[in-house]
């Protein structure tokens, strides 16, 4: 916060202001965890946005992405046990070793990757690029589970974008129930490959829909990236509740200063 005369200014310090250390800010995460108010800061911002003009428009375009930990060195037995929701006998004998364990993030593969760590399931409005809506999960969970929690009536559009991966004859029957228009990509099967037809309609619906990776490529390139060092889901909901809300924050003073230019 010393870096920049500007940072101790939005913060409302001054020059002699004794300025908040690591462990300040770790025991305010902590007191929002515990008092559960993420969601509610979070909903608070997006009024803001709102009452500024920033409604959501465009349509909404859903995607998710890992949000990595610091790997766990477990043997493959207790691995095991973490997954079964029990906790090692080894562990429990020694508190020091279980409290730097975090037995909610769960590994996952990706391109033939192996990630370890959480999800961030993300709404953001095509028009503006605002987190409207999102959601945390453990790593393991498919990008589909996620979906129905995260649509969002109040957009003026009633499209929604997604990738193939979200696609499926139900989830295509809830959002025609929900009064949805569905700009999901088909996939090809084997022994059926898409049309010319439907590979271009997927060309077209990747025009908008990329326009969210703009968004995880923004928190990557934030200072810390999306990397958590906290222990466990509920920490990990308030630190990447914490980097939608900021990205929010960073995206709306680009907004305000294109408008203002």
């Amino acid at each position: 916060m010393r870096d920049r005369l500007s940072f101790t200014r939005f913060l409302g310090l001054g020059i002699e202001a004794s300025i908040p250390d690591g462990t300040t800010l770790w025991l305010f995460r902590e007191k929002l965890a515990k008092a559960g108010l993420m969601d509610k800061l979070f909903e608070r911002f997006g009024q803001h946005l709102e009452a500024k003009g920033y409604i959501a428009r465009g349509g909404q375009m859903v995607d998710a992405t890992i949000v990595p930990v610091p790997r766990q060195r477990n043997s493959r037995d207790e691995n095991d046990q973490v997954k079964a929701g029990t906790t090692p006998r080894d562990w429990k004998k020694r508190p020091a070793k279980n409290r730097q364990k975090d037995k909610d993030a769960r590994w996952t593969k990706k391109h033939g990757r192996s990630f370890f760590g959480y999800k961030n399931h993300v709404n953001a409005d095509a028009r503006y690029k605002l987190i409207r809506k999102y959601g945390v999960t453990d790593a393991s969970v498919h990008d589909s589970q996620a979906f129905d929690d995260l649509l969002n009536k109040g957009n003026t559009s009633s499209e929604v974008y997604a990738d193939s991966a979200y696609r499926s004859a139900e989830t295509e029957r809830k959002l025609k129930a929900r009064g949805f228009r569905s700009r999901i990509h088909k996939r090809g099967h084997r022994n059926h490959p898409l049309s010319d037809a439907e590979t271009k309609a997927n060309t077209r619906k990747s025009k908008v829909r990329a326009r969210i990776e703009h968004v995880f490529g923004a928190q990557e390139n934030a200072p810390g990236g999306r990397l958590v060092r906290t222990i466990g889901i509920v920490r990990a909901k308030i630190k990447i509740g914490l980097q939608n809300l900021a990205y929010n924050i960073r995206r709306l003073v680009i907004l305000e200063r294109a408008a203002a230019a």
